[in-house]
């Protein structure tokens, strides 16, 4: 049996500072890559194109990657993350449908309460992690991986023909909203310039529809994927140019791409799919034929200035404190087993 840990490291300056094996530079031209409703306005921006998951997407602006990541950690960033597959459950059997497909207790959740879950096969393997909101509009929405789009969908279509074909009352609708990011400590404070709702009641994994900088119709959304306060915002596509440069304009706001984003998260020891998780991941254990020195993520931390990873060791190895051995491109470096975060938490919570 393994267990996931994490790791900081002298991995060595040949660790890369992104990570994640989908994305590349923007450079095959036989492949037809999606863009986002901002696409154009990246380009305007100085972003600087990849590919990622089948989406062309900015891995960072002007500024470096290191500042982009502290820039987030001191201030707010906004993220394009309009690659992400948004859909929602309808029905009044929506709370079956879900339950059959992930582990979470989607029934407990409250009006407009949102929970991380994990959509898993019958052998326990974890096919994708998602966050599920149960709304006050009578329905669940779901965000899920882009490089699970096809599977995740499929997985929920699937399922929904054949409660229907039970006779149960069940739907599925994929949103073609833009959905936006704003990360970090004064990421609040910015948004509440824009919107009449008090966002202080607003608390971590939790969401309301409201208005925001004169855009209607938006699902803002207290969450996020750097370990610092922040929403992100589901919003159509109509205004989602219009929104984004109303957030710049805020000097505390700087847009921020995908490779400060793999840098945030790691820090914060949360999980990216695909590396750190897959199907042959259980929610309980990782897969027996992982062990550190196959590092599932892994970069330099701009906070920290120390190298931090996660990956898999056998539970004898797992106690925080224990020193390893891990290799790197065929050299052992020494590493310390260390508790997650590796940066602190910063979501906000009522208290």
């Amino acid at each position: 049996m393994q267990r996931a840990v994490s790791v900081v490291a002298h991995l060595g300056s040949r660790l890369q500072a992104f990570s994640p094996a989908l994305c590349r530079p923007f450079s095959c031209a036989q492949e037809v890559l999606r863009r986002t409703p901002l696409y154009d306005f990246h380009l305007a921006h100085g972003g600087k194109m990849v590919a990622f998951a089948g989406w062309s997407l900015p891995v960072q602006y002007r500024d470096s990657h290191t500042d982009s990541h502290l820039h987030t950690r001191q201030h707010c960033s906004l993220f394009d993350v309009s690659h992400m597959l948004q859909t929602k459950i309808l029905g009044s059997d929506r709370v079956k449908l879900m339950e059959s497909l992930v582990v979470g207790d989607i029934a407990e959740l409250r009006p407009n309460q949102g929970t991380l879950s994990l959509f898993t096969n019958e052998a326990g393997g974890i096919l994708d992690d998602l966050i599920v909101t149960s709304t006050s509009e009578g329905h669940l929405y779901v965000v899920s991986n882009a490089g699970c789009w096809e599977k995740d969908l499929a997985l929920m279509q699937d399922k929904v023909r054949e409660l229907q074909n039970q006779g149960r009352d069940v739907g599925l609708e994929v949103l073609d909203n833009a959905l936006l990011a704003l990360q970090g400590p004064t990421a609040a404070q910015v948004l509440q310039a824009g919107v009449a709702d008090d966002l202080r009641k607003l608390p971590f994994m939790t969401s309301a529809v409201m208005e925001v900088f004169g855009v209607s119709g938006c699902r803002v959304t207290r969450c996020g994927y750097t370990g610092e306060d922040g929403v992100e915002i589901s919003v159509p596509v109509a205004g989602a140019v219009h929104l984004a440069t109303a957030l710049l304009k805020n000097p505390e706001v700087k847009l921020a791409g995908l490779a400060a984003r793999d840098s945030l998260r790691l820090e914060a020891g949360l999980c990216l799919y695909g590396n750190d998780i897959d199907e042959h991941t259980t929610p309980v254990e990782g897969s027996l034929s992982w062990t550190l020195g196959t590092v599932t993520s892994g970069c330099p931390s701009p906070s920290l200035k120390k190298n931090v990873a996660m990956g898999y060791v056998p539970c004898e190895y797992s106690r925080p404190g224990t020193m390893l051995l891990v290799e790197v491109r065929r050299k052992q470096q020494m590493a310390v087993v260390s508790k997650m975060p590796f940066v602190p938490t910063n979501y906000y919570t009522l208290k």
